[in-house]
């Protein structure tokens, strides 16, 4: 059903209101806007935005508070384009930029950083590779037969290792012109390419395997390792405080795979994610609300940096700030492919 026009101004101004304070919005706090109707037609325009599900009321004389559907109506009347003040985009960016070139690093203090900027919980998750190509590996002698596989993949460059056992003993010298020869013959090879060498080879076989098996790990669709912050300020919001809403989302962050749960399939799609409410497929969720975008090199890697809270959350800037930040870190990521 389409809103006239008066209706969406005054659920806009019950949303807009109820973010910012979290108080049920009164008829007089909508006649402050430029309406200049009465407030018996505000009154009624308000009991018709409840019987189509966009507020609700405790009781007949009490104020407004937006439903899911109200929400989602506000979402989509912003777009997924909004775009961040261009202070605050040279503010995010300087902090950025001195973060130094460790990824781990710059990925910890983004999600502070965007965290205390929305004043909610933030998240971003390591790059990982959408397809696993071999940069380089090394073979470091243990004892004896016991050796230390390294492996370097990109894009971007990430580091995998495993102990193996090697048919015979072996000196370093000589792992390391292994290391070496098996570099050179493998360098930019898929997960698929290592697996037909390892068919077609004879003594180095179970080495080949080996390295297989690490990069197929990597092709595989989970997000990379997730830096989740502020969740204290999500949790001293009116709506978490001295609630059994605390609990249940305090367990759901402790499971490993609750972001590929929350986000499912969808994850892969480009652009602004806005879930929110009973819209979370997780009952844990249906609290919350989540501005999810992908970041990275289109079909080279991908990560998801995004924003965690009550439904009840400032979605303007949370969707500006994911926007810039997913655009930020994925020229970051270009720029270090190219170097």
């Amino acid at each position: 059903m389409t809103l006239s026009a008066r209706r969406e101004i005054i659920l806009r101004a019950i949303v807009s209101e109820y973010v910012a304070t979290g108080v049920p919005v009164a008829s007089k706090v909508i006649a402050l806007t430029d309406l200049r109707v009465s407030p018996a037609t505000i009154r009624n325009e308000v009991t018709a935005l409840e019987e189509e599900g966009y507020v609700t009321r405790p009781h007949t004389s009490a104020g407004a508070v937006p439903t899911d559907r109200a929400y989602r109506f506000y979402v989509e009347s912003i777009g997924r384009d909004a775009q961040l003040p261009l202070a605050d985009q040279l503010l995010i960016a300087g902090v950025c930029h001195d973060a130094g070139e460790e990824l781990d690093k710059r990925l910890r203090l983004i999600a502070t950083l965007l965290a205390h900027f929305v004043h909610n919980a933030a998240l971003v998750t390591q790059p990982k590779s959408t397809r696993a190509t071999l940069r380089h590996l090394h073979i470091v002698s243990l004892q004896d037969t016991l050796a230390l596989l390294i492996l370097v993949m990109c894009e971007p460059a990430i580091v995998r290792q495993r102990t193996m056992t090697l048919p015979a003993p072996y000196t370093q010298d000589q792992l390391t012109e292994l290391s070496n020869r098996l570099s050179a013959r493998l360098a930019e090879m898929s997960c698929e390419q290592v697996v037909a060498e390892a068919e077609a080879a004879g003594q180095d076989r179970d080495i080949l395997r080996q390295i297989a098996d690490i990069m197929r790990a990597e092709d595989r669709p989970e997000l990379g390792r997730a830096y989740l912050e502020g969740l204290h300020l999500v949790l001293s919001q009116p709506e978490f405080a001295k609630s059994q809403r605390t609990l249940t989302l305090l367990r759901l962050i402790e499971r490993e795979d609750w972001l590929e749960t929350a986000l499912g399939p969808e994850s892969i799609e480009e652009g602004i994610r806005v879930i929110i409410g009973q819209e979370n497929r997780d009952e844990a969720l249906q609290d919350l609300s989540l501005v999810i975008a992908n970041y990275g090199l289109l079909g080279r890697s991908r990560g998801v940096i995004g924003v965690v809270g009550p439904k009840r959350m400032d979605y303007t800037k949370a969707i500006s700030s994911v926007n810039y930040l997913s655009t930020l870190l994925s020229e970051s990521l270009g720029d270090s492919a190219q170097q």
